[in-house]
């Protein structure tokens, strides 16, 4: 799951430090993507200190959230359809159309969260923002980060630029996607490919609405 989706099991939790860490895995990998943490390798230290302990309690549900949603009938279902959907405009594109099913729907959710009012993206920021930059800093050094400062640039220019609020409008997930894949892909998608998906996902997001919230109360009425 995306940013917003992961933030809506705890869009009630008063503690950034808690927030943060819920999505703290995927900030890593947006910040560098070579980072792989394993923090419960340190959870003796951890739980020493309030504010790791929820931060690591936060990281503890991003995995757990990811682990039911990947595994969930409606992942593999709308993945399917959308891969069969993008798969013949793909052929000539280096990324692969199961990669870009899998990212497109979980950008599609957080696009349906906001705009059927299920989230807002401003209390996201907001709690973000207030997370124990020391602690933050303490989390990362427990993980071999040994540069802080690279992932502390990131956040801040994650916070500043809101960028999730742009999937309000639907034509923006294109962007988005197209965004994630030259992290991994050499000019991932030609005009043409771009124009064609766009109108694919549009519809499809369109179908999705009916029965999106499905998987978040799957997941709700187990993680909670």
């Amino acid at each position: 799951m995306n940013f917003l989706s992961h933030f809506y099991f705890d869009r009630h939790t008063t503690d950034p430090d808690r927030v943060i860490g819920v999505v703290l895995p995927d900030l890593v990998k947006n910040a560098k993507k070579e980072w792989s943490f394993r923090p419960e390798k340190q959870e003796s230290a951890i739980l020493q200190n309030t504010s790791l302990k929820s931060i690591f309690t936060g990281w503890k549900r991003h995995i757990e959230v990811d682990k039911h949603f990947h595994s969930s009938d409606f992942f593999c279902q709308h993945t399917q359809r959308i891969k069969n959907l993008i798969a013949p405009i793909l052929v000539s594109s280096p990324v692969r159309p199961s990669f870009v099913a899998h990212i497109s729907l979980e950008l599609m959710l957080d696009a349906l969260l906001l705009t059927n009012s299920k989230i807002e993206a401003e209390p996201f920021y907001a709690r973000i923002a207030e997370a124990s930059r020391p602690a933050l800093s303490n989390f990362l050094e427990l993980n071999k980060v040994d540069d802080t400062s690279l992932f502390f640039n990131f956040l801040d220019e994650f916070i500043e630029a809101s960028y999730l609020n742009s999937y309000r409008e639907a034509e923006n997930i294109m962007y988005a996607l197209s965004r994630i894949c030259m992290r991994l892909w050499d000019d991932p998608f030609n005009e043409t490919q771009k124009l064609q998906m766009t109108a694919v996902l549009i519809d499809y997001q369109h179908d999705l609405q009916s029965d999106f919230m499905l998987i978040f109360e799957e997941i709700d009425s187990i993680v909670n």
